[in-house]
Order: structure tokens, then sequence, then C-alpha cells
């Protein structure tokens, strides 16, 4: 799930992080080092990360081992070790708690993410919370980093629709030469960045920062990353918030296919409302029309792409964002329709800058593969990815396609896989955390399915389910619904939670309204602006 939008944005794309937020700009420096899983953390000025508003923002390093046993510790003999970038807004009273917070992916860097959350909580609780953030391990300023191959993003690229065997072929060793690469520039990281090592290297997080227990916000692909933290580190648990959720009976392969149907339906709930707004972007006005419309765009790519920029894989990758939140609506219309209408490509090239692949989107990938590929394992043979990937783009065509391609380096992944790490009793072989913890999710999210948030809910038993009826936004908390927002605060001050009813889900929260119109001006500004956007990584490819 992965992603990154600006990030990358594609589907298997597909796990993603939150609602838009600036960016911060980036620069290459080290930072300050500190010593190995042990109390005490050097904090200093950040001297590449910016903050949001006028905290301030500190950043560390953490030296962990590269190689652990299962249960966490250091292999005797091994010498490897990962520096983790660390960053933290401290609370701005006297009383302190620490919140870790995690945006998704995999593959997404963390640290502006203490700022971000730091700034959208409400006071009560800046005033008690330290929120604290980590680039993973292979990411962000974390090192070793995760290199694969940035020419492989370099447009038109190939489009992930074959026409005939021999796209497809081709397809398949743009797949493959991608797995190779990662290998050879990569190494031995790529053998230990599974979410367990990552859940161990926030319970050396936590040890560093010398705390008993923490609380955790982890948002889409984050959201399975304290579903396993919580199970193996129960005890160090104080409060547990998962929103938009990965489903844990689906391993990503599973989980890939099932959300290339449900961008399909957020895809369409985006043609829909198009078509609610004919007047303005005269797109058609039904949904299937707008749908068409894109169809169309998409063809004309392919014959002719834009500027040599935007092809069709380039197009969709780009429009995936509309999945992930309804705010990015108004500005997506708005350039379809500029091209479609008026030949106009200007809205679809900031689109492509905003929310597309780059060079620069090498590392995010190539850490999306590195936990993916071998958290779980996959099918062996093309005719099996083949099958279910006709199957997906019968059923999801905006996306389905896609998606197989994002996550098809895994069929050659040098590193191996192991098993899925799957929460619940017996026969489960992971017992899950029985604490008290509160999962959000809104209905209509299509980087992770509702339907995760419900099963979710039945493998923890002390978890309550909140929901946001009718929303359609890929991260919850902290992103404006007052319902929703009071809960997490409820429980994040007092441990309080909404009663936990027989079945799920425990409260409902109304959805917030949907986005309206702007001018064009308006509308385009937003795309341009989204060139520092992010939006919650989460599992797939998307992520």
């Amino acid at each position: 799930m992965r992603r990154r939008i600006r990030a990358t944005a594609t589907a298997g794309v597909l796990l993603a992080s939150l609602a838009l937020i600036p960016v911060p700009t980036l620069a290459e420096t080290a930072q300050p080092a500190t010593r190995i899983d042990r109390t005490g953390l050097d904090w200093a000025p950040c001297k590449d990360l910016e903050p949001r508003g006028d905290e301030i923002l500190e950043c560390a390093t953490l030296t962990v081992p590269l190689v652990r046993t299962a249960g966490g510790d250091r292999v005797p003999g091994a010498d490897e070790t990962v520096e983790l970038a660390l960053s933290r807004v401290r609370a701005t009273g006297t009383t302190r708690r620490t919140m870790l917070v995690n945006p998704g992916g995999p593959g997404s860097g963390a640290r502006r993410w203490a700022s971000i959350t730091h700034q959208r909580m409400p006071e009560e609780l800046r005033e008690i919370y330290d929120v604290v953030a980590f680039d993973p391990r292979g990411v962000g300023a974390s090192t070793p980093a995760i290199t694969c191959d940035p020419h492989y993003f370099t447009p038109v690229r190939p489009d992930t629709v074959p026409a005939d065997g021999a796209e497809e072929a081709v397809l398949r060793a743009d797949a493959r030469a991608y797995a190779r690469a990662c290998a050879e520039n990569t190494g031995a990281l790529l053998e230990h960045t599974r979410t367990e090592d990552t859940a161990h290297d926030m319970d050396a997080v936590r040890r560093a920062l010398g705390e008993d227990r923490i609380d955790y916000l982890g948002y889409s692909y984050g959201s399975y990353l304290g579903t396993v933290y919580s199970s193996l580190y129960p005890d160090h648990v104080r409060g547990l918030v998962l929103d938009s959720v990965v489903n844990p009976d689906n391993p990503w392969y599973e989980s890939n296919h099932v959300q290339s149907r449900s961008i399909q339906r957020a895809a369409q709930n985006f043609f829909d409302w198009v078509a609610r707004h004919h007047d303005t972007y005269r797109l058609g006005r039904t949904g299937d029309e707008v749908a068409g419309a894109y169809y169309d765009l998409r063809s004309a790519v392919r014959r002719t792409p834009i500027e040599d920029t935007v092809g069709p894989t380039e197009l969709e990758t780009a429009v995936i964002v509309v999945a992930y939140s309804s705010a990015t609506w108004p500005g997506v219309a708005r350039a379809l329709s500029a091209r479609i209408n008026d030949g106009d490509s200007t809205g679809v090239l900031s689109l492509h800058r905003a929310y597309g692949d780059h060079a620069d989107s090498d590392q995010g990938y190539g850490g999306y593969l590195a936990v993916q590929c071998t958290d779980a394992h996959w099918p062996t043979d093309w005719s099996s990815w083949r099958s279910d990937a006709l199957l997906a783009y019968e059923e999801a065509p905006f996306i389905g396609w896609h998606n197989a391609w994002y996550n098809a380096p895994c069929l050659d992944w040098a590193a191996g896989s192991g098993d899925w790490f799957q929460v619940g009793d017996a026969p489960h072989e992971h017992r899950p955390y029985a604490g008290p913890a509160l999962i959000v999710h809104a209905t209509e999210d299509g980087a992770t399915p509702v339907e995760g948030a419900h099963a979710l809910r039945d493998r923890l038993p002390g978890a309550v389910l909140v929901i946001e009826d009718g929303g359609y936004t890929h991260g919850v908390a902290f992103t404006g619904n007052e319902c929703v927002d009071e809960v997490v605060t409820d429980y994040l001050l007092r441990g309080a939670l909404p009663d936990r009813r027989t079945a799920g889900p425990d409260l409902v929260c109304g959805a917030r309204p949907e986005p309206r119109p702007g001018t064009p001006r308006e509308d385009l500004r937003a795309v341009t602006e989204g060139a520092g956007a992010v939006i919650p990584e989460l599992p797939g490819e998307p992520g």
C-alpha cells in the first residue's frame, strides 16, 4: 500500500498517506549521530527539514542493528547497523507523553509528520504530547539508503495496458530489470526490511526516548505497522490509533487486487461528482460519460504523448490521486476539462509534476517493494499474475493492470519472502494486542477498502471502530471531521472510547461536505500547489 502521492501515486499502489499537505524542502545534510539502542538521543535543530509552523522541529539519529532475531535482539557476531533519522516536536506544556506517528507507505519517509501531526492536533493534545517520527530503514534520511534505478521513471513509459504479447514482454523485462537493479545497488539491506524489522526499530526508538510506553498514530500502511508492533510489544503501548487500515486477512498480493477494485469504485465516485458539475467541467452529464471522456484521453495520449512527457501511464499515475482525497477532485477535473475541451495541457502537466513518478520516486518505490516483496509470499509463475491481472483489468480498468505491473518486480525479488504476519486468535501465530485501541476509516476510501477496518476490529478484542459514513478521504483523523477528531482526542487524553458493540461499526460519524468547483484559476492553482503535497500512504503501491 504504497503510496506516496507525489510520493508515489500508483496503485498497488497504493497504500498511502493523508490529506494534502505541504511538503517541506529537503536538502542533503547529515543528522546528528547517537548511540545504539540505548536511552538518550542527541537532539538538535533540523538542518534539512522545515517545520510547518512556528514550532521547533528537532532531529537526531539512532543506530540499530541491521539484523535481529525474531524476538528483536541483536544477532551475535552481526556488526552491520542502520542509522535511523528521527524528528521531534516537543509538547507545549510541562506534562509530557510521547506519540510516535507513521503516515504509511511503505517506502515513505515519515520525519515531516512530526510537524504535520503537531500542527493538526488540537491545542489540548499539543500541550501534552511530544510528537516523534522517523524515516524507516532504507528511506528518507535513514542510511544506508535503498537505491534501484531512477531512470525507470523516465517518460514516456510503456503503457501499463499491453496491446499484445510483445508489449507485455517489454513490461515484464522492465519489472525484472528493476528488481535486479534494486538487488545490485542496495545489497544486504533488502534482506531486512520486513514490517517486523521496522516494528523492532520502533521499539528501539521507544527505548532511546526513555519511555516505558508510547502512543502510536498510524495511517494506511502505518496501521499495519502499528498492528504488528502492538502484537510484538503489547506492554509498551499506551494508546493505539489506526487510521485507514490495511486488511489483516489479505497479504499484499491479494490486497493489491482487492485494492484495484476499491480504487475503481473511488474513481467512479469522482466521475459521478464531475458529472454533477457538468456545467462547470463539460465532461459529461453522467459518471459513465465522464469516465468515457477520461479513457478517450488516455487512448489519445497513448497515440501522441503530451510534450513527450505524459503518456497513458503518466496520466493514470497522476489521476489516481482522486482515489485518495476528494479535495483533489476540482483540480483534477479542471485539468482534464482544459485538455479535453480546450486542448490546454497545462493542468495535466501540472498534475504529472505534482503527483506523478519521477527520478526522485526511485527510493520510495524501491522502499515499497523492499517491504511488500518480503513481507509475504507471491505467486512464483507469471501465468498466475497474468490471469489475475486480466480479471482485475476487466473489473477495474482504471488501475487493474497498472497495479499488477507496479508489484511485478516481486516475482523476481532477490531477497525472497516470508510468511505474512497475521494477528488473531488460534490458529494464527501472532497474538493480537488486547488493550483499548481506536480504528478510524472512511467508507469510500479507495486506497484501503473499508472491509479491512471491520476485519481488523474483529481481530483486536479491545478495539472500537469509528466510521466516517460517506467519507472519501484516505486518512481521517485530524483532517477536519469534528466528530472523528473528538473521539480521537478523548481517547488520547483520557483513554475514553465509545462502547464496543456486538458488531461494528461502534460509532458512525457523518462525512464532511463534498468539495465545490472553484474558478478555473482556483482549481488549477490547487493542482500546481499540489506539487508539494502528500497523501497518506498505503499498501499496494499505492499504500
